[in-house]
C-alpha cells in the first residue's frame, strides 16, 4: 500500500464515521504564544478544547503537518541516528469535541488498524494509564475494560504518567491516553525477547504508531486537576511509522515517503545508501530536514536570526553540515531535492507545488551563505589551533566560534580529533549553559489561572463599527515576566479593541468606570480565539461596567497603513507581474512593511510607478466595500486573494477598494482619500526571491517631507545658497577626490623619507632587529613602511603605531625567518598588545594590525613588545 493510499484510507474511514475532513493547518502558529510551531495534531484545535469556540462539526479528522524541534517536544538530535524520529512528520488524527469518547475511539482505532489496514492483531500492544498518586488518579479501568473486548489482557500494558498521561502544557486540558504499539521484528527476535518488554524502550522495530488521548481534566496553575465540563477525544497516528508497518519495511526511511528523496541524494552525491553508517546518517538527516524546511517556507516562515525563523535556519544548517562533512558536498545541493518532494507530496499539500520556486531559491541562498560561514569558520579554527599551546582547545574559544560565527561544535570536535587535539567539552558546555540560563531568565513567565467573573459564550468584537463600548470583564489573570514585571490580562464580553493579527498591531486605549477611575490598555492580542487586553493594574471596581475607549489617533494611522498595504499589493502585481505574492507584513501606526515574492531589485522607475499607482487610488477616493461572514469559496470566486500560511475559517471577511480585494480581518479607512499620501522609504532583499518595502502614509509623509525640506535648505545654506545645489555638490565631490589623491601622494613621499630614517634606529636584541616607533602616517602608510623595511632586513621585529582622530593603531611585522625559528605570530602579538590601547585585532603570522580607543597606551605596548624577543 503506497503512502498516498495510506493517507486516503484513513480520511475516508473517518469520513464514513461522520467526521468532517479538514485541511492541515499551517505549521507556524499565529495566535498561540505558548507554541512556536504546531507540534501535535491537536494544536490547531486548542480553542475548541479550551471552550473558546465551537466547531461546525463536533467530529473532525485530518492529516496535520507537525514540527518537533524546540521546547518540550524536541526530536532534532535523534533525527538521522535512528530510523523513526523526524523533525517534520504527518500526524493522522480524529477528534471529538464533547461528542463520542473512549468506547468509540478505541473501537474505531482497532477497526481501522486490523480490518481496513489489515495489520496482524498479534503484533499489536496497547497501554493504559496506571494512575498517579501525585494527582490523586487511579488506573484508567474504563479504557482497560474496553480494550479487553479486542485484545488479550497480556497485551494490555500499564503505563506511567510520562507515557500515558498527555498534557498540552503546564496548564490546560489534559487526560489519560492509550498508546498502540506495533512489533515488526522477525519471529526469531520475538522468540528471544517479548515485545511487551520493548514497548517505550526506544527499539526501532517496536514503536508507538497511534496515541488515543482522552481529554477529561484541566490542569490548574497550582498543579491540581479539575474535571472538564465536556470530555474530548484527541488522537494522533504517525503517518511515516504507519507506512513503515504497512509497506513491510524496517525503517521509516525505507518507505516511499523518503525513498525518492534518498535516491536523488544518491544521484547528486554519488553515495549509496546502506553502505556506510556515517553517510547513511547524513542521508537520513538531509532527507528529513529538507521536508521540514520546505514546508515551513511554503507556510510563510523564512529562515532568519530570530524566533521561528532561527529554528528553520538551524534545521537547514544541520543538513548542510552533514552533507559537507560526511557526503563531501562543498556546494549547494539540498535545494535540488525540492522538485522530488513537491512531486511526491504536492497532491496532498498543494502549497509545495505553488511555492516550489520560492522554496528552491531560499534554500539555495541559505546553503551558499552557510557554506561561506563554514569556510570562514575553518580559517578561524585553524588560527585557534595555531595559538593553542597544549593538546586541548579551550571550550570558551570553541563556544565563541559556535555562538558568534555559527560554526557547529561537533564539526569543531571532528576536525580537532583529525589534528590529534582534544576539545574542552566541559568548558564549552558551561558556556552553552550560561547562555541558555540567560535566555531562559529573559523569557521566563508565570501565568495564574483565569479568575472567572461571568460565564460568557463567545467574546464579540465590535471594533469595526465603533471605538467605544460599554463592557464587562468576564475573566482576568495575572502574568509575571522578567521583561514586563506584573501584568494583567483582561477578557471582556465584547470589545472595540482590535487584537494583533494579520500583521496589524493591537489597539491601545483605556477603561473608565462610573467613578472616573481609568486603567490603560497597553496592548491587545488574540490567544486561542480569545481577545486579551493587557494592563499594568486591575480596575478597582472589577465587577462593574466600564467604558472601553480605543486610542482613535493610533487606530486611524494604523488603518491608513493597513489599507495602503492592500493598494501596494495591487500595485506590485500590476507593475511587476502576477507572480508577486504577499509573504508577510507589519502594520504599525507610524509605518508599514510589506514582504513580497520577486526575483530582482526594483528599479527607480518601478518604485516610482508603484508609488504613483497607489497615490492614484488614494486620489480616486475609493470607498471601502466590506463583506463580513461570507463563505470563503464565495469570496474567492469574487476574486479575493488569500495568503499561504494563513488559517481561514469556513466564513471570512473580504475587503474591497476598487479592484483590490483581499481576505482580511484587519481594520481599514472608510475611503482611500483618508490616507492622504503614500511614500516608499526603502526597498531591499529579505531572502532569495523575497523583497521588502517599507512605506509611510498620512502624517508620517508630512513629517517626511518637512524633514527633507529642512535638510535641503540647510544643505543650500552650507553651499552658500547655490542656485543648483546638486551641481555644487558634484563639484565639491570632484574637488575632494582630487585632494585625497594629493594627500595620498604626499603620504607616500613622506613614508619613503621615513624609511631611510628608521634604518638607523633599528636595535639588535638577541640577534633580532627590533624597532618600536610611533609615526604620523595612516594605516596604509604604516603597512608600506613595514613591508619596505621587511624586504631589506632579515630577523626583523617591527612594531609601528599611529594616533589619528583620537584612536590608536598598531601594526606588527615579523620576518618569516623569526616566525619559523622562534614560533612568533604577529596576530597573537597585536591581540595581546592591543589590550594596552583598549582594543584588539589580528592578521597573518608575519603581519597584523590592531585598533583601539586609548592612544595613551601606545607607550606601554612598545615597552612590552620587547618581551617577545628577550
Amino acid at each position: 500500500m503506497n503512502s498516498q493510499e495510506v493517507r486516503s484510507k484513513f480520511l475516508s474511514f473517518f469520513e464514513e464515521k461522520k467526521h468532517s475532513i479538514v485541511p492541515s493547518a499551517p505549521m507556524v502558529l499565529k495566535d498561540d504564544p505558548t507554541l512556536m510551531f504546531v507540534n501535535s495534531g491537536m494544536a490547531p484545535f486548542k480553542e475548541y478544547f479550551l471552550g473558546n469556540a465551537q466547531p461546525k462539526n463536533n467530529r473532525i479528522a485530518d492529516t496535520q503537518k507537525c514540527l518537533r524541534v524546540s521546547g518540550k517536544h524536541n526530536d532534532l538530535e535523534e533525527v538521522g541516528y535512528d530510523t523513526y524520529h523526524h523533525t517534520l512528520f504527518e500526524m493522522l488524527g480524529n477528534w471529538s469535541f464533547g461528542d463520542y469518547f473512549k468506547k468509540e475511539a478505541i473501537a474505531w482505532a482497532w477497526e481501522l488498524l486490523t480490518e481496513v489496514y489489515g495489520i496482524d492483531k498479534d503484533i499489536l500492544y496497547v497501554s493504559v494509564f496506571e494512575g498517579s498518586e501525585d494527582d490523586g488518579l487511579g488506573m484508567d479501568t474504563e479504557a482497560y475494560d474496553i480494550w479487553k473486548e479486542y485484545i488479550s489482557e497480556d497485551r494490555i500494558l500499564k503505563g506511567n504518567k510520562k507515557d500515558n498521561f498527555w498534557e498540552m502544557g503546564d496548564q490546560g486540558p489534559c487526560g489519560p491516553c492509550s498508546e498502540i504499539h506495533v512489533d515488526i521484528r522477525s519471529a526469531e527476535e520475538k522468540a528471544k525477547v517479548s515485545g511487551k518488554d520493548l514497548v517505550n524502550q526506544d527499539h526501532p522495530q517496536v514503536v508507538e504508531i497511534w496515541n488515543l488521548v482522552f481529554m477529561q481534566y484541566n490542569r490548574k496553575a497550582n498543579g491540581s486537576l479539575e474535571p472538564l465540563p465536556n470530555k474530548h477525544i484527541d488522537t494522533g497516528m504517525g503517518f511515516e511509522r504507519l507506512c513503515m508497518v504497512l509497506q513491510n519495511v524496517q525503517s521509516n526511511y525505507d518507505t516511499d515517503v523518503f525513498k525518492p528523496i534518498i535516491r536523488e541524494i544518491e544521484t547528486i552525491t554519488a553515495k549509496t545508501y546502506g553502505k556506510e553508517e556515517k553517510a547513511d546518517v547524513a542521508i537520513r538527516v538531509i532527507s528529513d530536514h529538507v521536508r521540514a524546511v520546505a514546508f515551513s517556507i511554503a507556510d510563510g516562515q523564512l529562515p532568519s536570526n530570530t524566533g521561528a525563523g532561527y529554528v528553520i535556519r538551524r534545521i537547514l544548517r544541520r543538513a548542510v553540515r552533514y552533507g559537507f562533512t560526511f557526503l563531501d558536498k562543498k556546494e549547494p545541493f539540498i535545494y535540488r531535492l525540492v522538485d522530488v518532494l513537491s512531486n511526491r507530496m504536492g497532491k496532498a499539500f498543494p502549497e509545495l507545488k505553488a511555492q516550489k520556486q520560492l522554496i528552491e531559491n531560499v534554500i539555495k541562498e541559505e546553503e551558499q551563505s552557510f557554506l561561506r560561514t563554514l569556510d570562514q569558520g575553518l580559517v578561524l579554527l585553524n588560527r585557534i589551533v595555531d595559538e593553542t599551546k597544549s593538546d586541548t582547545v579551550s571550550g570558551e574559544k570553541a563556544f565563541e566560534l559556535y555562538d558568534t560565527y555559527g560554526f557547529p561544535i561537533d564539526l569543531t570536535a571532528l576536525i580537532l580529533s583529525e589534528k590529534g587535539l582534544k576539545l574542552d567539552e566541559k568548558g564549552f558546555n558551561e558556556q552553552l549553559q550560561k547562555q541558555k540560563n540567560r535566555s531562559r531568565a529573559a523569557s521566563e513567565m508565570s501565568t495564574d489561572d483565569w479568575t472567572i467573573l461571568a460565564e460568557d459564550g463567545e467574546e464579540e468584537f465590535v471594533g469595526y463599527d465603533t471605538l467605544e463600548a460599554q463592557v464587562k470583564i468576564t475573566r482576568y489573570r495575572k502574568v509575571t515576566s522578567k521583561k514586563d514585571g506584573d501584568m494583567y490580562q483582561l477578557v471582556f464580553n465584547l470589545t472595540p479593541f482590535y487584537p494583533e493579527g494579520g500583521g496589524q498591531v493591537g489597539d491601545k486605549g483605556y477603561l473608565e468606570d462610573a467613578h472616573g477611575d481609568v486603567v490603560y490598555i497597553l496592548d491587545t492580542k488574540k490567544e486561542n480565539n480569545v481577545i486579551i487586553h493587557f494592563t499594568k493594574n486591575l480596575p478597582k471596581h472589577i465587577n462593574e461596567s466600564f467604558k472601553a475607549v480605543v486610542d482613535a489617533k493610533q487606530r486611524y494611522r494604523t488603518e491608513c497603513n493597513h489599507t495602503a498595504t492592500h493598494l501596494l499589493h495591487q500595485a506590485l502585481r500590476e507593475v511587476l507581474g502576477t507572480h508577486v505574492e504577499q509573504k508577510g507584513s507589519a502594520v504599525h501606526s507610524k509605518y508599514l512593511r510589506f514582504d513580497f515574492s520577486h526575483f530582482s531589485k526594483l528599479t527607480v522607475d518601478e518604485l516610482r510607478d508603484v508609488e504613483n499607482f497607489v497615490n492614484r487610488r488614494i486620489e480616486g477616493k475609493l470607498p471601502l466595500v466590506e463583506m463580513r461572514n461570507i463563505p470563503k469559496e464565495e469570496a474567492i470566486a469574487e476574486g479575493a486573494m488569500s495568503l499561504f500560511g494563513e488559517k481561514y475559517g469556513d466564513t471570512v471577511r473580504a475587503i474591497r477598494f476598487g479592484k483590490s480585494i483581499e481576505l482580511c480581518g484587519g481594520t481599514h479607512v472608510k475611503n482611500t482619500a483618508d490616507i492622504w499620501h503614500f511614500k516608499i522609504v526603502s526597498e531591499g532583499a529579505v531572502a532569495a526571491g523575497i523583497r521588502r518595502i517599507e512605506a509611510i502614509t498620512n502624517d508620517a509623509v508630512k513629517d517626511f517631507y518637512f524633514e527633507n525640506n529642512r535638510a535641503y535648505f540647510e544643505m543650500k545654506d552650507l553651499l552658500n545658497n547655490a542656485k543648483e545645489p546638486v551641481k555644487a555638490l558634484q563639484s565639491l565631490q570632484e574637488e575632494n577626490t582630487n585632494l585625497k589623491k594629493q594627500i595620498e601622494s604626499l603620504l607616500r613621499d613622506k613614508a619613503k623619507n621615513i624609511k631611510g630614517e628608521l634604518k638607523n634606529e633599528l636595535e639588535t636584541i638577541n640577534g633580532v632587529q627590533f624597532l618600536a616607533k610611533k609615526l604620523d602616517l595612516d594605516a596604509a602608510g604604516l603597512k608600506d613602511v613595514a613591508f619596505e623595511l621587511g624586504g631589506q632586513f632579515n630577523n626583523l621585529f617591527l612594531l609601528l603605531a599611529t594616533d589619528q582622530g583620537g584612536k590608536a593603531l598598531l601594526s606588527c611585522y615579523i620576518s618569516k625567518e623569526l616566525v619559523e625559528s622562534k614560533g612568533l605570530n604577529a596576530g597573537q602579538v597585536v591581540r595581546e598588545l592591543g589590550k594596552y590601547i583598549q582594543g584588539g585585532g589580528g592578521g597573518q603570522p608575519f603581519f597584523a594590525t590592531a585598533g583601539g580607543k586609548n592612544p595613551g597606551g601606545i607607550a606601554d605596548a612598545f615597552e612590552n613588545a620587547k618581551n617577545y624577543i628577550i
